[in-house]
């Protein structure tokens, strides 16, 4: 039952992690001059959604490889 934790547990922090990772690679794309003026709150709004959409996309994928690696090894052994 305790190995039910830990992946909850890694899966979580993986999504936040590229969550972050997402949020800071997307700051770099100076994205809000496509924004009209005073409009910070929506600008602010889209760079997070689009941050959580990219992320846990991306977490997905990697925990989907890591699975799946985790699979072909136990199949071997």
């Amino acid at each position: 039952m305790q190995v039910f934790g830990i992946d909850a547990l890694v899966r979580i922090v993986s999504h936040f992690a590229f969550i972050y990772l997402a949020f800071w690679a997307i700051r770099s794309l100076r994205i809000e001059n496509l924004f009209k003026s005073f409009k910070e709150t929506q600008v602010r709004l889209t760079l997070m959604m689009l941050a959580i959409a990219l992320g846990y996309t991306c977490s997905n994928f990697f925990l989907e490889i890591i699975l799946l690696c985790k699979n072909i090894f136990l199949t071997f052994s």
